[in-house]
């Protein structure tokens, strides 16, 4: 689309009169959607391929919805990422981080290494360490155990959101145990949530293009169901933009729902944009230049909201992967969640990605502020933070900060969610 439309985006239109200019098919779905119903894949396909004032009816109508639900303010993270090996045998085609071992920039970060990280990420405020690294064929098996004990009796407040199915899987594999005794292990050592990354599109014919080697549909399913089951809650991921259709998408948001219905279990989802300059893929010709960034991305966060109402509530936007201009916009199509501030973030960055690696606090707050939104700090588990007075002089939340969010001549009922 072009730049006109996304600069649409800043008019204050009502909701009626977006739809109105939708076409019937698209403006039926929406109403849908706005009284309470769940839709069928096939509607769902007919959203994820809308155009035009059809967009900008889904945008619209996703920021009503978010209001209704979840309410103005934006949520983030104070936290930092540890990308402890980029030693990885795997082969991911859309990967540009990993390495051999016998490349001379493969690393295997020491405990001690990763305590002084997660030391410097506790004295600017950080509540949670995301920690998520290659699969490295010559660790030793214990390994996710060990950095997790190491971490946590130096800061036994710290929450620790790690390891991706696809490591999961691999450590419960070297040591010889079953995902639930794996996974209970780590719980014990320190594992709070785990990330829900390697999920990419959940399509197994997708999934052999991206990386063959890579866990499957029903294992990704079992891993993160037995988390939930444990007590371990975890996130959901997207990826999008290179070769997955959209009925690839709807189906993938389908079994989210499914999951979330069985479980309760995920916190947020995360739609994450294919950065492809540097990947395989790329070079390769499979994807040669995806989509720009633009309306493609922000459908994808507008459907996102629509289609997994009363499932998943908080929808967190991506500014390591769109930049923060398009994520600002992004508040206004559904989201609610800023992420989080990072500090260090290595996995974006190799693929090519121009966003940066941190974001500070005061920097989230302009960016949210700057749209008519209140920036809040939120832990891991989305718990509010109140704002302290330190907190406070660095820019967070304090009581004058205005709400905001578009006004709308149409109310839409916030929906019962039954999953919490």
């Amino acid at each position: 689309m072009s730049l006109p439309h996304i600069e649409a985006l800043y008019d204050d239109v009502p909701l009626d009169r977006r739809m109105a200019r939708a076409s019937t098919a698209v403006r039926r779905l929406v109403d849908r959607v706005l009284d309470g119903e769940v839709l069928d894949l096939d509607d769902s396909v007919t959203l994820l391929e809308s155009d035009g004032d059809d967009v900008l009816a889904l945008i619209a109508a996703a920021d009503a919805v978010r209001k209704a639900d979840v309410g103005d303010d934006v949520t983030y993270v104070v936290n930092r990422n540890l990308n402890f090996t980029n030693v990885c045998f795997v082969g991911c085609r859309f990967c540009a981080f990993k390495r051999h071992r016998w490349e001379p920039e493969a690393y295997n970060q020491s405990v001690e290494t990763l305590l002084a990280k997660v030391q410097e990420a506790v004295d600017l405020g950080a509540t949670e360490i995301c920690m998520q690294g290659g699969i490295n064929p010559e660790m030793p098996a214990f390994t996710y155990r060990d950095i997790l004990t190491a971490i946590k009796q130096a800061f036994p407040t710290i929450h620790m959101h790690a390891f991706s199915p696809m490591e999961i899987m691999y450590g419960a594999r070297r040591t010889g145990m079953t995902y639930a005794d794996y996974l209970a292990m780590l719980k014990s050592h320190g594992l709070g949530t785990i990330p829900g990354t390697a999920a990419e599109i959940l399509d197994d014919e997708v999934r052999e293009i991206l990386s063959h080697k890579k866990v499957d549909v029903r294992t990704w399913v079992d891993i993160v169901t037995t988390a939930h089951r444990l007590g371990i809650p975890s996130t959901a991921t997207i990826m999008y933009g290179h070769v997955e259709t959209p009925r690839h998408v709807a189906a993938h948001l389908r079994l989210l729902r499914d999951l979330q219905s069985a479980t309760g279990g995920f916190t947020e989802f995360v739609p994450l944009r294919f950065i492809h300059t540097n990947t395989d893929m790329h070079r390769d010709g499979l994807v040669n230049e995806p989509p720009p960034k633009g309306m493609y991305d922000l459908r994808m966060y507008a459907c996102s909201r629509l289609l997994l109402r009363g499932a998943i509530d908080n929808l967190q936007t991506s500014w390591v992967k769109i930049n923060h201009q398009l994520a600002q916009l992004s508040l206004n199509a559904g989201c609610n969640d800023f992420g989080g501030t990072l500090m260090e973030e290595s996995i974006s960055r190799e693929a090519g990605a121009d966003a940066g690696e941190y974001t500070s606090v005061e920097e989230i707050h302009r960016l949210v502020r700057s749209v008519g939104r209140r920036p809040v700090e939120r832990t891991t588990l989305y718990r509010k933070l109140e704002p302290t007075e330190e907190s406070t002089t660095r820019g967070s939340t304090t009581a004058a900060d205005g709400a905001g969010g578009r006004s709308r001549s149409r109310e839409v009922p916030a929906r019962p969610h039954p999953i919490h």
